[in-house]
């Protein structure tokens, strides 16, 4: 029964990540591109939860830990990013009209 499910999840994990490198690599905008590496990173952290809870062990623990760090710090980075553009870009219209 748990090899049944751990190769259910390993399939639903995998046809997600495709899906997430997909959108990286086809994806019109730098937001599509950074939500979808936030969605891959987040794959990435539930499959060495998986790992991590059919071993039983905490090995990954803090690679976990780190790697949720950096997903945050990305997403936030990019986000902050693009409000400043957005923002000279309504500075730069409003000074034109």
């Amino acid at each position: 029964m748990m090899q049944t499910v751990l190769a259910v999840t390993a399939v639903i994990l995998s046809l997600a990540a495709a899906g997430a490198i997909i959108r990286i690599s086809r994806g019109p905008s730098l937001l599509d591109r950074v939500l979808a590496s936030d969605v891959l990173l987040a794959i990435l952290g539930a499959a060495l939860c998986i790992d991590m809870a059919v071993n039983r062990h905490l090995n990954n623990l803090m690679l976990l830990v780190a790697l949720s760090v950096v997903g945050f710090i990305g997403s936030v980075t990019v986000a902050r990013y693009v409000a400043d553009r957005r923002e000279q870009a309504n500075e730069s219209r409003g000074q034109r009209g």
